[in-house]
């Protein structure tokens, strides 16, 4: 992983490369590992947006992903670099809804679209986000692109 420019929603991409042990019988990156990768993603926004280990520590609240669609559209193989842009795409006082698009160069290779909670872990229990958080998603939120919502059929 390394730094990498923002993207115009000012929310930098997470970047990746194929390990030799994300491939599997096929000869290409299994899908656990797919969702590995987005996951990491999903954990660089949190930091950008103000949820990262320091506030979980301090708060006792985390977000959890209560849904996920992800779609398979291409084959990567070992030590293909992997860039994935995250959009927020949705929000709400308790609710972040995220869009990410993985791709290898230039070519779009799977895509997550993600329903996430911010939850009182002592509580058991859904939380408002703080001002500060709810600011900062306002600020990032973006338009859905065209894939997302879809429901698998």
């Amino acid at each position: 992983m390394s730094a990498a420019e923002p993207t115009a929603a000012g929310l930098p991409p997470h970047e990746a490369v194929v390990a030799e042990e994300w491939v599997d019988y096929n000869g290409h990156m299994s899908e656990a590992f797919y969702v590995l990768v987005f996951g990491h993603a999903t954990d660089q926004v949190l930091e950008q947006i103000g949820l990262g280990p320091q506030e979980r520590e301090r708060t006792g609240c985390s977000v959890y992903t209560v849904e996920a669609h992800v779609r398979y559209l291409q084959e990567v193989g070992l030590g293909a670099p992997l860039q994935v842009r995250t959009r927020v795409v949705g929000r709400g006082p308790k609710t972040l809804h995220l869009a990410h698009e993985m791709r290898s160069g230039e070519e779009l290779v799977a895509t997550e679209e993600i329903l996430g909670l911010h939850v009182d872990q002592q509580a058991g229990a859904t939380t408002p986000f703080g001002a500060a958080v709810a600011e900062r998603t306002a600020a990032l939120a973006e338009a859905p692109p065209s894939w997302c919502g879809r429901r698998i059929g």
